[in-house]
């Protein structure tokens, strides 16, 4: 058998701790080692079981699952909290803010009468739960690396200095921030970058927070993105956007004139394309079970911008968005994608990569300093 996925289940509601317990020891991988009714009695079980993953409800009495995040990071990082939440302003507001301190993704709670079927959303729990260990594990790997090369320096230096982060050693060794994924590729600088598209699923809100919050206030060209998301989710996400970026960040609507400079986030429900100047909004059939979908944006934005438009893939499962690159790709566009090493799910990225027709494979934080190059200079 392999090694068993331990949970923490915590709910304020006795009804729904039973129903996630059970459908996650109904998988063989995975084993609820315990409950836990509010925040407080969460951080002190994360304290004393050590579980692997923790689902957190977002609003209950007493601390919430916000605050219990906060806590929960900071015993260890390596901790992985999916937070669930029902769909209220107040509810996914504070998840957007769990995703923002981190994280590692969440899940929509049925609510009134589709409360009693919450089985429809065990699929997609189950999937990120063993995404969420992936990445545990991932993480592990990287503290154990970062220690030992810690040591190194400290011992190469031989001045009893001791490295507290990352960018001392970049500073005392330069070679250990060179970028492994690939030598940076020149593009044709004759071109000029009109739009930039970003495509993303799970694990995407985090990164994509990190990548939009580094855009500079003189940004010169219209963001769209699609991050896979459910309806009512996308405007907190963008209101958190908007109220950390130096450039504009809204959730798109139908017929909106396209700008330079802001950030569009489709919507969740909705397909988002561009449509000569402006965005159209379809509720066409999903494409690879999602609405939004990548591969929708992609190949509308190619049609308009052709050799102007620059776009990335981002972490996710499946393989949304590889159509849309191969399509980007053939009208003379720029195609990025995140690298395994960054990637919480590695699907998206690689499937873009598959097809041959990405142009670098870059960490996400190196896609940020690459998109604002391009489009800057």
């Amino acid at each position: 058998m392999s090694e068993q996925i331990r949970v923490l289940v915590v709910d304020d509601s006795i009804f729904m701790r039973k129903f996630i317990s059970d459908m996650i020891n109904s998988q063989e991988d995975m084993d609820v080692i315990d409950t836990a009714k509010d925040g407080s009695e969460a951080v002190e079980k994360v304290r004393k079981l050590r579980p692997d993953v923790i689902t957190m409800d977002v609003e209950m009495p007493h601390k919430n699952g916000l605050e219990a995040l906060e806590e929960i990071i900071k015993i260890d990082e390596c901790f992985q909290v999916i937070m669930l939440s029902g769909l209220t302003a107040r509810g996914s507001s504070i998840t957007m803010e769990a995703l923002a301190k981190g994280a590692f993704d969440f899940v929509q709670k049925p609510s009134g009468f589709n409360y009693l079927r919450i089985d429809k959303i065990k699929d997609e729990l189950i999937e990120k739960i063993r995404c969420a260990m992936v990445r545990k594990k991932k993480l592990q790997q990287e503290k154990s690396g970062w220690g030992t090369l810690k040591k190194l320096i400290e011992q190469r230096t031989g001045s009893g200095k001791k490295v507290k982060d990352k960018g001392e050693i970049k500073d005392l060794y330069p070679q250990y921030d060179k970028d492994t994924s690939g030598s940076f590729k020149e593009f044709n600088k004759e071109v000029k970058i009109k739009a930039v598209t970003l495509g993303a699923s799970t694990g995407g809100p985090k990164t994509l927070y990190d990548v939009i919050t580094r855009f500079p206030k003189d940004m010169n060209v219209p963001v769209l993105v699609v991050q896979h998301m459910p309806t009512g989710f996308t405007k907190a996400f963008a209101e958190k956007l908007n109220s950390n970026s130096m450039v504009s960040v809204v959730e798109a609507e139908d017929g909106e004139p396209i700008n330079p400079g802001k950030v569009y986030i489709a919507p969740g429900g909705y397909h988002m394309l561009v449509e000569g100047e402006r965005i159209k909004l379809d509720t066409s059939p999903p494409i690879h079970g999602v609405r939004p979908a990548v591969d929708k944006l992609f190949i509308s934005a190619a049609e308009t911008y052709g050799e102007n438009l620059l776009c990335c893939i981002f972490t996710g499962m499946g393989k949304d968005g590889a159509a849309g690159a191969k399509e980007v790709k053939a009208r003379g566009g720029i195609v990025l994608a995140q690298d395994e090493a960054t990637s919480v799910v590695y699907g998206m990225p690689k499937a873009a990569i598959d097809t041959g027709c990405v142009d670098l494979v870059l960490p996400d934080y190196k896609i940020a300093e690459e998109i604002v190059r391009l489009t800057l200079t």
